[in-house]
């Protein structure tokens, strides 16, 4: 691994500008569909709140707690990576990258039971917000998963090509899915 010093500043946050240009510009998205959500609620409380009964909160906590523990190894794989312990870090990102893979199972596990309970995205106006958001949630821990992926590959098979700024990126947008699932899940499960 090259012996780079990570330039952070109020000008270079950890990730980058332009990763955190795209953080900013995904949670007043999901904050705009949230507030959406919470409007629309007012007009029909008794049906969200019904609706949400018909969630399974045990698994939007488990899932809460699988990506928080999942956080925790990629900050984990960075700090091990800035004092240059390669193997450490590997392992941290492969158990970050285990935690992304059990929620997405939980997830598909739940969404299973919903559609076969026929609480799709036309069912009410709850289930299309709750559709749209985890889906959309759903896509982004996909695509950090790619990202992780991508990383782990270069630790394995070049880690002489491995640039700490790129490693920091893929942790920022780790952990932006982290947080918009700590926004989603009470407002989701909870709150209604």
């Amino acid at each position: 691994m090259n012996q780079a010093t990570t330039k952070s500043s109020l000008y270079y946050p950890p990730g980058g500008i332009l990763m955190w240009i795209i953080i900013y510009l995904e949670l007043i998205t999901f904050g705009a569909v949230l507030v959406a959500m919470v409007w629309y609620s007012k007009d029909e409380p008794q049906l969200f709140h019904e609706s949400r009964l018909l969630l399974n909160t045990s698994f939007g906590a488990i899932n809460t707690l699988f990506l928080l523990v999942s956080g925790f190894f990629m900050a984990l794989t960075v700090g091990s990576l800035k004092t240059q312990n390669i193997s450490k870090s590997k392992l941290y990102l492969k158990l970050t990258m285990l935690g992304g893979l059990l929620f997405l199972g939980l997830k598909t596990l739940e969404y299973s039971d919903k559609i076969d309970a026929g609480l799709t995205m036309g069912y009410n106006t709850f289930f299309s917000f709750y559709w749209m958001l985890t889906l959309f949630h759903v896509i982004h821990v996909i695509v950090g998963l790619v990202i992780l992926a991508s990383v782990l590959r270069t630790m394995v098979k070049k880690p002489e090509n491995l640039i700490i700024e790129d490693v920091e990126a893929s942790a920022t947008f780790w952990h932006m899915c982290d947080l918009v699932w700590l926004l989603l899940f009470p407002v989701i499960y909870l709150i209604f």
